[in-house]
């Protein structure tokens, strides 16, 4: 355990080694040190899973502000790990948990979200927090071998639920989150999802397992047939097949999981067929701004609702819900059949440069040798 005490034992610290990305498609391995305070848990990272928010920066296709600003860093949010130490002694040596990239202030500083920022006070999210931080966007990621977390920021993994399953909680809860704000109106509602990728697949095996919504109330519009086909918990529809020019109104709910380039077609497609009154739910991430039309949004009255990450509070109901051997199966398609071993900047490298050149449905996992 490298945690030594310092400053006559007031203080502990330990050593981490960190991959960083310091430029376009460049990791390179240095040594930091990290201040273990009472309300911290130490984790050594077990699996990752890259995200294309991660491929974007490593990339360089973030803006070029925001990679100005926020490089150098350790790349990875979707992670899980074992406990290294634990000050509080809440956690077991040995532990394994799942990690929570989106800390709030109040975590962080160990203070009552009355102490943090007007967001926090108006009880308005942690996603909005404005003394908080995010793994791997600013803030140095899993790509380390130790990481220091408020221990909120560290949920424990049951038995009934692998390694591999609890490596999905992160993009399970940003779906979770997402739908949380539309849950008051689910009963007896019509749900569209675009998108047929791996935050649209979450999407709706989150709404059918999690939420209870029947095949029959959910439709999933995608642009591969192959994909289409894994959405076996949902009718399907073909993009480019489905006439989208009828506007009577189908649907009363539908989710944008496209992001990129598809997220104008898919989002205006979503506006035809949406209900007077009804919602669209935006999960896509995109660098570009995007035309929407504004005409059938008034005229309609329709509510658009943004939603990006989770909180700490999301994994709790998430997790319990992963010991379901049908979740499980759900989910774990989007596994791959074998793991990429990192065990240097290079090995990494050569991954995200994998990563970023095929871009394949099931997500690509790291499997940390420190």
């Amino acid at each position: 355990m490298e945690v030594e005490e310092k400053e006559s034992h007031m203080n502990e610290f330990t050593q981490s080694t960190v991959y960083r990305l310091v430029e376009s498609k460049k990791i390179e391995e240095i040594m930091i040190e990290h201040e273990v305070r009472s309300h911290d848990v130490v984790i050594e990272p077990i699996l990752g899973s890259i995200c294309h928010a991660d491929l974007r920066y490593f990339t360089g296709q973030r803006r070029q502000k925001d990679l100005k600003e926020k490089l150098p860093m350790a790349l990875i949010h979707e992670g899980m790990g074992r406990v290294v130490y634990s000050p509080s002694g809440r956690f077991k040596k040995g532990e394994q948990v799942v990690i929570v990239p989106n800390v709030p202030g109040y975590l962080e500083q160990d203070k009552s979200r009355e102490d943090c920022c007007s967001i926090c006070q108006q009880d308005g999210g942690e996603n909005y927090c404005q003394e908080g931080y995010f793994l791997g966007s600013g803030w140095d990621g899993v790509a380390q071998s130790r990481l220091v977390l408020p221990e909120a920021c560290a949920i424990p993994i049951p038995e009934e639920v692998p390694n591999e399953i609890a490596l999905l909680a992160e993009l399970c809860t940003v779906s979770y989150q997402a739908i949380q704000k539309v849950s008051s109106q689910l009963a007896g509602a019509k749900l569209a999802i675009f998108g047929d990728g791996p935050v649209g697949y979450l999407t709706a095996a989150m709404v059918h397992f999690m939420f209870g919504v029947p095949e029959e109330q959910l439709t999933v519009f995608g642009a591969d047939e192959t994909k289409l086909q894994k959405f076996d918990f949902a009718k399907c529809e073909h993009v480019n097949e489905y006439d989208f020019s009828e506007k009577e109104g189908k649907v009363d709910i539908a989710f944008d999981c496209t992001g990129g380039n598809f997220s104008e077609k898919a989002i205006n497609q979503a506006i035809n067929i949406i209900k007077p009154l009804g919602t669209i739910v935006l999960l896509g991430v995109t660098e570009k701004q995007v035309p929407l039309n504004t005409r059938d949004i008034l005229e309609k009255g329709i509510t658009l609702v943004g939603s990006s990450r989770s909180s700490y509070v999301d994994y709790s109901p998430v997790i319990e819900k992963m010991k379901l051997v049908s979740f499980q199966k759900a989910i774990m398609k989007l596994l791959p059949e074998k793991s990429w071993i990192i065990d240097s900047p290079e090995q990494f490298c050569q991954v995200m440069e994998y990563a970023a050149e095929h871009h394949q449905w099931e997500k690509v996992v790291l499997e940390f040798h420190w």
